[in-house]
């Protein structure tokens, strides 16, 4: 395997080029499955190439024990097949399981970042417009009066700069919104969501502070959705996430464009 990407692990524990630790209490073998993974998908371990125990082993410098966690994290986010007398086979990223928070995370720490932020966002503006407009509807009052209160403490922190608790308030306040929507299946991509919104922060992908718009927006979906306005929710969240989208497309033309040069 060739040397690993934008994304791989340090032997710190850290993802490297984000000075991110990696989840308090993990497992010994998931710097391991994290490293293996990010590799696949930047191309160090090729599609279709294999690894046995023992060369993980003998890579890492751990026990089989460890290598054997390994393998099986990976076999479950579908990231390789295990054969007999073979070992764990590289499956293209295409084919992984794309809604897996640990493989979103892998992919937002590889060099697919921008292309994987791009198809997230895409989800989000297929399902948080709707998810607000239900919780509008359907939310009961002492739940719907949780979000001016959110999008006040969110303009405080965001606009004094205290981005860490910013963000703590903006994932509460899209936790809440699908999970208040009356739609189990958007509230069951509540876990999903969060990670997309923490790993944009992760990767450095994130202005250092909240754009006014930003902000603006999250007081008309909270205010629309206190009133009980379900139109007007809606409207609120896409004008959120299209920000977003916006966004990124304005990084990958200033991309394209230096890599041009």
């Amino acid at each position: 395997m060739g040397a690993a990407g934008a994304g791989s692990l340090t032997g710190a524990g850290t993802l490297a080029g984000t000075g991110s630790p990696l989840v308090e209490g993990q497992h010994l073998h998931q710097p391991i499955t994290d490293r293996l993974a990010i590799d696949i998908i930047d191309g160090g371990w090729p599609v279709g190439s294999s690894l046995t125990l023992e060369d993980i082993q003998n890579k890492f410098g751990v026990s089989r024990t460890v290598a054997r966690e390994a393998a099986r994290a990976l076999e479950s986010a579908d990231a390789v097949t295990i054969r007999r007398r073979v070992g764990l086979v590289a499956q293209s990223p295409e084919s992984w399981a794309a809604l897996n928070p640990q493989v979103i995370q892998w992919k937002l720490h590889s060099t697919q970042r921008r292309q994987e932020l791009l198809s997230l966002t895409e989800l989000r503006l297929a399902i948080e417009p709707a998810a607000a407009e239900g919780t509008a509807r359907r939310a009961p009052l002492d739940v719907k009066a949780k979000f001016p209160v959110l999008a006040v403490e969110m303009r405080r922190h965001g606009e004094s700069g205290d981005l860490n608790r910013f963000h703590e308030l903006d994932i509460e306040f899209h936790s809440l919104l699908l999970k208040s929507s009356g739609n189990e299946l958007f509230a069951a991509l509540a876990h999903i969501v969060a990670t997309i919104l923490r790993g944009r922060v992760e990767i450095n992908m994130y202005p250092q502070r909240p754009a006014p718009e930003a902000l603006d927006a999250h007081d008309a979906v909270a205010d629309a959705i206190w009133k009980g306005d379900p139109a007007r929710a809606r409207d609120a969240m896409h004008d959120i996430v299209d920000e977003v989208s916006c966004a990124l497309a304005t990084d990958q033309i200033n991309a394209d464009q230096t890599d041009a040069d």
